[in-house]
């Protein structure tokens, strides 16, 4: 009988373990990282650093927070996926200079993830654009990029209509100051590379 209830109280205890076990193999499994900084310069370090433990990125945004001041925020996942990811972080106050970034990007295999606008100790008001590619070379699709910025949404309407004419697809939208227009709406749009 003895024998029997400890080899029942093993049991229950090697199940309580499975049972505690299981969550935990599931949040290292999948979980988040939050990574912060009021310097654009660290945050393209630190979310490969992030990807290259097995992170991918999911969400970007710009503002005060209470400790950091004016920062920018973003939130990377744990991935499921095998795909090995870089990231570019582009950032400045000139939306010509963005565009050009853009582009030289895009030619590089780098994709639009997500947009957004803070206020840096250094840059002013600044747009920021994360993008992400493979790092498999082996894997990558080329882009072209367009940037839109205007300070009337009638005329962001009818600028959007005119690039979907010529085949861009519209991928995110930020509005605020920038150095050059004042008070903007900045759109960016993509396609394939011809």
């Amino acid at each position: 009988m003895s024998f029997q209830k400890n080899a029942a109280r093993a049991l229950a205890a090697a199940a309580v373990m499975l049972c505690i076990g299981s969550p935990v193999m599931a949040q290292n499994q999948s979980g988040y990282r939050v990574l912060s900084t009021s310097k654009t310069s660290t945050m393209e370090k630190e979310m490969q650093e992030a990807a290259d433990a097995g992170f991918r990125f999911a969400d970007v945004m710009g503002g005060e927070t209470a400790i950091g001041g004016s920062e920018v925020v973003v939130v990377m996942s744990r991935r499921q996926d095998p795909m090995a990811w870089e990231y570019r972080l582009l950032a400045t106050n000139k939306t010509s200079t963005m565009q050009k970034e853009l582009q030289e990007a895009g030619a590089g295999g780098y994709d639009y993830r997500g947009q957004t606008q803070f206020k840096s100790a250094f840059g002013g008001k600044e747009v920021v654009v994360i993008l992400e590619r493979p790092k498999d070379p082996a894997a990558r699709i080329s882009f072209q990029f367009q940037l839109l910025a205007t300070t009337r949404t009638s005329t962001m309407q009818k600028e959007l209509t005119e690039a979907a004419e010529r085949g861009f697809e519209f991928v995110g939208l930020t509005v605020g100051k920038t150095a050059m227009g004042g008070d903007e709406v900045v759109s960016i749009l993509r396609r394939h590379a011809r």
